[in-house]
């Protein structure tokens, strides 16, 4: 499952001005960051506004990614939430599932289960579907954490739980996960600022926001840090540091689709409520850090 190594990046869905799927722009996108040098495409992620998508937008995104992808990388497809058993009745019949080479799924947001109830998601999860499954630990979003301990329990007890999407930030819990998973267990960091550094303990990779604008840049850097020539990785980090920054200053996703817009990338920034466009101040810092 080394396919799910290096750089995914989490893809932005483009809205038009009037916050239908921008077709037109989604398909420019998939070619800039294949062109770019990631290694895979991540489609409904936190970065996509999945959340405020219809099932039928989700799938014809899913559609669209995938005929202008063509086969030539791996598609990984958020498939999570918070009602076990409505993710169970979608693994059994959502037709896109079919594009997807492994599904990305969160831990449960909101209710804010204990460790076990965690572990018999994901344990539901896995037993529910053939594809390999990355989980995915971002405690700031969903306000639970889930614990090196029962990462790796699942990791050792799932044949099919193959990577760990770690977006905690907590570099104890990163330590302790990457020191005790199985042998082709894949730790991928969920946050682009540190991907660097955790690569230097062991992490195989991210799943990155910033490799939608800036592919090639974040892709050398980690590719080089995957090599062990942190010299010349360091040095691309560092320049990159101010825009790790700048996107997550008013939030994620709206800061990724104002630098895509400035690089013209996309057609059109716009949101869907209750996200919301960047400052103009920040959006012209952000045209500067790009440029």
């Amino acid at each position: 499952m080394k396919k799910f190594s290096g750089v995914g990046v989490a893809l932005v869905t483009p809205f038009d001005e009037t916050g239908r799927v921008d077709e037109h722009s989604l398909r420019n996108l998939v070619n800039y960051v294949v062109d770019g040098g990631v290694d895979y495409l991540v489609a409904l992620g936190t970065t996509s506004e999945a959340a405020t998508m219809t099932a039928d937008e989700r799938a014809f995104v899913v559609q669209v990614i995938a005929e202008e992808n063509a086969g030539r990388l791996p598609i990984v497809l958020g498939i999570g939430g918070n009602n076990t058993a409505q993710v169970i009745h979608d693994l059994a019949t959502l037709p896109y599932l079919r594009s997807g080479d492994a599904i990305l799924s969160v831990t449960p947001y909101y209710n804010k289960p204990s460790q076990q109830g965690l572990y018999n998601h994901f344990k539901a999860i896995a037993e529910h579907t053939p594809l390999p499954v990355i989980l995915y630990n971002v405690p700031g979003r969903t306000s639970v954490n889930m614990t090196a301990a029962i990462t790796l329990k699942l990791a050792r007890d799932f044949e099919n739980i193959i990577a760990i999407k770690e977006a905690s930030g907590n570099f104890e819990q990163a330590t302790a996960i990457i020191s005790g998973m199985p042998e082709n267990f894949i730790f991928l960091s969920g946050d682009d600022g540190i991907a660097l550094p955790l690569v230097s303990i062991g992490a195989s990779g991210v799943i990155s926001v910033i490799a939608n604008v800036m592919p090639n840049e974040f892709s050398t850097m980690l590719h080089l840090a995957l090599e062990g020539e942190y010299g010349e990785a360091r040095q691309i980090h560092l320049q990159l540091g101010e825009m790790f920054k700048a996107l997550f200053e008013e939030g994620n996703p709206a800061g990724i689709k104002a630098a895509l817009h400035a690089r013209g990338v996309i057609a059109c920034q716009k949101l869907r409520s209750p996200l919301c466009e960047v400052s103009e101040a920040l959006y012209q810092k952000i045209k500067r850090l790009g440029e």
